[in-house]
């Protein structure tokens, strides 16, 4: 086991893959890989964080590490989710292009050369398009649709499979973007603040050979919700008393015109008030205006602040294994 080499020789390319309980797709994979690459003449690492596995996938990550130095095996001290995953693999990353992948083998690696094309051609990101997708269309497809829509109008960005992990990536664009909660598939919208150029390759989508799918209908609830933090951060992130401010405003506007009428019916036509429960609407909508348009934005300023001024983690590494023989020349 070593540590981060301080000043290491920078790479052409990291191929950063979560993982988590995939021990048997591993070998198959790295194999897969280094077919796919040895063509291109490029160096190279392979990066592979072990997202909390309880099956032997650090295992098999130690013995393909102790023999090929390319590779970097990686274990986090609990299951964080991957983004979590892809964030330490990001950070790790020495290479000037930045592949991301599955660990599954439903990503093909037969594809990154198409991948890195786009991006020898001036793209900042080529992110894979999975054409003929072998998934639930109800579960996973149309919630992947209605993504790409939401994000192509928010963002301009306009990708067909914004969920597919196969993507590739100029450096500085994974290493300034922050990642929480399952971020990690809108990196491209996220960037779109810096003016990325964005490029679709189609790949193969290939069926999983091993394991079971840890993507349920409970994740799908999450990405939506998600949807919506990101629809936020990328629309009112400068400016949140637009959308907190907005919604009080609407629902405080709503409460003070019932009780201005009911003010009217009591003082000019003698109407009771105290057996109306739309007076109590009228005052419960008022107060929750005011505290949309505080506490709400409060919250939310208070939470950024406490990530981005503590710089707080979203993983903690266990411990890296690199094979001794790794030459960073």
């Amino acid at each position: 086991m070593d540590t981060l080499t301080i000043g290491a020789a920078p790479l052409d390319l990291s191929i950063v893959i979560p993982a988590r309980n995939e021990a048997e797709s591993l070998a198959g994979l790295h194999a897969e890989i280094d077919a796919a690459l040895a063509p291109l003449r490029k160096s190279y690492e392979i990066i592979v964080v072990d997202d909390g596995s309880t099956d032997a996938t650090f295992a098999t990550l130690r013995r393909l590490a102790e023999c090929d130095p390319r590779m970097v095996a990686v274990r986090l001290r609990r299951n964080f989710g991957q983004t979590a995953a892809f964030a330490a693999g990001f950070n790790l990353a020495r290479g000037e292009v930045v592949v991301t992948m599955d660990a599954d083998g439903q990503n093909d690696p037969a594809d990154i050369p198409n991948l890195l094309s786009k991006i020898d051609e001036g793209y900042d990101v080529a992110s894979g398009w999975r054409v003929n997708r072998k998934e639930p269309f109800i579960s996973r497809r149309i919630p992947s649709m209605i993504a790409n829509r939401i994000l192509a109008a928010r963002t301009g960005v306009r990708l067909h499979d914004s969920g597919c992990s196969l993507k590739a990536y100029r450096s500085e664009v994974v290493k300034h973007v922050r990642l929480y909660g399952e971020m990690h598939r809108f990196i491209p919208a996220l960037a779109s603040g810096m003016g990325v150029t964005v490029a679709e390759v189609p790949v193969n989508d290939r069926a999983r050979k091993f394991g079971k799918s840890k993507y349920g209908i409970m994740r799908t609830f999450r990405v939506i919700l998600d949807l919506f933090t990101l629809y936020f951060l990328l629309g009112y992130q400068a400016r949140p008393m637009h959308v907190f401010g907005g919604i009080g405003l609407l629902t405080g506007l709503a409460g003070s015109i019932i009780l201005l009428v009911l003010a009217y019916e009591k003082l000019f036509q003698g109407a009771l008030l105290s057996n109306r429960p739309i007076l109590w609407l009228g005052i419960l909508l008022v107060i929750l205006g005011v505290q949309f348009v505080i506490f709400g934005l409060m919250a939310e300023m208070l939470t950024r602040t406490y990530h981005e001024s503590a710089d707080r983690p979203t993983y903690v590494i266990r411990e890296i294994y690199r094979s001794q023989q790794r030459d960073d020349a």
